[in-house]
């Protein structure tokens, strides 16, 4: 067989899936819903601005992929619910979750961070994830009870969950608190085919992150700490993604997969 000839191992290629992204419409989740799109699978992003849900969905289908996008507020319950039976309706099916959407609210100092802070940091990165994924279940059960099993669930968490996040203390809760869900999930699931796992970014230059990125200190005193040397940059997780997504993950579960240039373990 001639190389031009030779196709990508095949339980890559995503044909026929469909993959959901929250928060796709930017950042680490339009770089992964690319990343799917490029391996063939139809994209359903939610964002909550839409001006660039509809860029990034046009986007996504000039890669020959059917595209759409739904404003969702994750914070919202509601607007959750209906907007994932919308995603299975429009689309016909949902076979991987990527629960991207999150906001990184801090404070000076942990006595100086108000309940109002904490409670929406939970809202978005906690509870949204929970709403997101239980939807995500019922839809993923209802299939395989149906005799059409499988599907893959992922949390994008950070390194905040396994390590101190001084002045963070909400948002490391709420990560930390979504791997804990995550596992509990790919126990109580595995028996539909559907498995859970969680993706821990480390410092990735994306909007979240504007501040630190044009902080001369940080510059000298954190970069030099990663052994890459650079930024991670949202393209990093299409390839975890598109595994994630994909057959060849069928029996991977409940497992957290660390994106951040080697900087938690130097």
């Amino acid at each position: 067989m001639r190389q031009e000839d030779r196709v990508t191992y095949k339980p890559f290629n995503l044909q026929g899936k469909v993959a959901l992204i929250t928060g796709g419409n930017r950042g680490i989740g339009f770089g992964m819903a690319q990343a799917l799109a490029q391996s063939g699978a139809d994209v359903a992003i939610w964002g909550t601005s839409a001006a660039r849900n509809e860029e990034a969905a046009a986007a996504l289908a000039a890669e020959g992929v059917n595209a759409a996008a739904w404003r969702v507020d994750v914070s919202n319950e509601d607007e959750v619910m209906a907007a994932m039976a919308d995603v299975a309706s429009t689309m016909g099916r949902i076979d991987a979750v990527f629960a991207n959407a999150g906001i990184g609210y801090g404070a000076p100092s942990f006595v100086d961070m108000d309940t109002a802070v904490y409670r929406k940091v939970m809202s978005v990165n906690l509870d949204g994830v929970f709403w997101t994924f239980r939807e995500a279940c019922r839809h993923m059960v209802s299939r395989a009870q149906a005799g059409d099993p499988g599907g893959s669930l992922v949390g994008v968490a950070s390194l905040a969950a396994i390590e101190g996040a001084a002045r963070n203390e909400a948002y490391a809760a709420t990560k930390g608190a979504v791997i804990s869900m995550i596992k509990s999930i790919a126990v109580e699931h595995a028996r539909y085919g559907v498995r859970a796992n969680a993706i821990l970014p480390g410092w990735i230059a994306t909007d979240m992150t504007a501040n630190a990125q044009a902080n001369p200190a940080f510059a000298d005193k954190v970069l030099p700490r990663i052994p890459a040397r650079r930024w991670g940059r949202p393209e990093d997780f299409g390839g975890v993604a598109v595994y994630l997504a994909s057959d060849a993950s069928a029996y991977h579960s409940g497992d957290l997969f660390v994106v951040d240039g080697g900087y938690a373990i130097f």
